[in-house]
């Protein structure tokens, strides 16, 4: 009668009209491009995280006001995610008086061609001036693989990634700033926090998006108990229209 997810934006765009058609409420712990809720393509999306339009100014004064650059590079591999986030955040570097050099890489490359778009990137578009990286992806590998072909070529510069590069055990280069859509609960000092993370302890590490995504199951749970109370069967329309009720 519901779904939870899908994590990526690019995902629900996928997805959407053929949630649209079955009448079927979908929400996201994760998805995160403004447009999924604003273009009439995903009437039964859902989700449980801020937009674009919010993280995206986040981003960039957070960059303006703490790493004061004058110069930045700006990469989106040319998935929505990615591309929604730059569209946010290049008005506001640029109105602050930072130069934004903005580039696109295949986020599918694997293998060598990924390797020769990194290399690429670094040797011909990264110079002295620019003293911020911003990385808007969804691959803290991609964002690694970024950071290690910087230091191979001894160039040095400040990486800022977004959610998707949020994973501690990938992105481990030195000096990195990472945001994220959800709080990172592992060192909070919440009774509640405290109990969340010991009882999934036991199922090993969970990263960023375990949070939201335990809050948009709990959206769809707390919908279906709702119909169940009325007495009503559960569909996916008394469930759509449950969800889309909650506060």
């Amino acid at each position: 009668v519901a779904a939870v997810g899908p994590a990526g934006s690019q995902e629900v765009q996928a997805v959407g009209p053929l949630y649209k058609a079955a009448g079927m409420a979908f929400i996201s712990g994760s998805a995160t491009n403004t447009t999924l809720t604003t273009s009439g393509a995903n009437t039964t999306f859902l989700r449980v995280v801020a937009p674009d339009a919010v993280q995206g100014p986040q981003d960039a004064n957070y960059i303006i006001k703490h790493l004061k650059p004058k110069a930045v590079l700006l990469i989106d591999d040319q998935e929505a995610y990615s591309t929604g986030l730059v569209t946010v955040m290049t008005p506001i570097l640029t109105a602050a008086g930072i130069t934004v050099n903005h580039q696109s890489y295949n986020g599918t490359d694997t293998g060598a061609t990924l390797q020769s778009d990194m290399s690429s990137l670094v040797t011909s578009q990264l110079n002295a001036s620019e003293t911020v990286v911003i990385l808007p992806w969804q691959s803290a590998a991609n964002a690694q693989l970024f950071g290690q072909t910087m230091q191979q070529q001894g160039k040095t510069a400040t990486l800022f990634g977004t959610d998707g590069t949020d994973s501690p055990g990938q992105f481990t280069i030195n000096g990195t700033y990472v945001s994220n859509f959800g709080p990172d609960i592992s060192t909070s000092k919440s009774a509640l926090d405290k109990a969340i993370v010991k009882g999934v302890a036991k199922f090993g590490p969970y990263g960023a998006f375990g949070v939201p995504t335990y809050e948009a199951t709990d959206v769809l749970m707390q919908a279906i108990s709702a119909v169940c109370k009325a007495g009503k069967k559960p569909s996916r329309a008394n469930v759509l229209a449950a969800a889309t009720k909650t506060n």
